[in-house]
């Protein structure tokens, strides 16, 4: 089970940053995410105990890890003239939509186009129409993404987090399993909420009471909301082995078991 903290002054994350052993040397390769990385378990967690099979920004498990190594995609894409009417209606509403392609999760979601209706239309507002900004979606998406080492949404996401204005050497430490020193302020109390959600499915009362202030209670559920979405479409795409496009390398290194 995870360290009871409750009698203690400090909350997880100054746990995690008081605790942590010294982080590995910084790779010579001046890429964002080198795919060979391996890194302990140990750099990341500063000893805390994990549930076998869990993940914590950078933990992963064996059968996740497999699935992102070119094997097989069990739902590869249907073509289209053997689509049903409810699968030719949904593939509309994302290809006339801010996403413009079907793509990704979208690929298997298709095999029930009901349920990828409803979902696409929680994932437009969470990603596109929140207020809280770009960075911090972007930010919020790529956490995730390392959660379930998913290749697919990493590649996808890396690019418009640089844009949005999230550092580069942060998303470099996020691909490695490392809490990242130069983050915002804002970055940091997001940080700290996604990763106390993650480990403990909830967060402490110093770390809520940091988004809220800062976000408000919309801003909550709309960060909560962005961890649950892209957690179904890693789920999905992990279980589905989604690949990414022809001719590239997965962007994340897999952890050891």
């Amino acid at each position: 089970m995870p360290q009871d903290f409750s009698n203690e002054s400090r909350t997880y994350p100054e746990y995690l940053d008081e605790e942590r052993v010294k982080s590995m040397d910084e790779p010579k390769d001046p890429k964002i995410s080198d795919p060979k990385t391996l890194v302990d378990r140990r750099d990341f967690l500063g000893g805390a105990t994990v549930l076998a099979g869990s993940s914590l920004l950078g933990l992963v498990s064996a059968g996740r890890a497999e699935a992102a190594d070119g094997v097989a995609d069990r739902m590869p894409p249907i073509p289209a003239d053997k689509w049903t009417d409810m699968q030719k209606k949904a593939a509309e509403e994302i290809t006339s939509g801010p996403r413009k392609e079907l793509v990704g999760p979208f690929i298997p979601l298709l095999r029930s186009p009901e349920y990828m209706s409803r979902l696409q239309k929680v994932g437009e507002y969470l990603r596109y129409k929140t207020n809280l900004g770009s960075n911090i979606s972007e930010f919020i998406i790529l956490l995730i993404a390392r959660n379930w080492t998913q290749q697919f949404e990493w590649y996808s996401h890396e690019s418009l987090a640089l844009k949005a204005g999230v550092k580069p050497e942060t998303l470099k430490a996020i691909a490695e399993g490392r809490r990242p020193t130069a983050m915002t302020t804002d970055e940091e109390m997001v940080y700290d909420y996604v990763a106390e959600l993650l480990l403990h499915q909830s967060v402490s009362d110093p770390a809520y009471a940091r988004v809220v202030n800062r976000f408000g209670e919309q801003g909550v559920i709309d960060i909560t909301g962005l961890c649950g979405y892209y957690t179904s479409l890693g789920m999905l795409m992990n279980v589905t082995r989604s690949p990414l496009p022809p001719g590239i390398a997965p962007p994340l290194a897999t952890f050891p078991r």
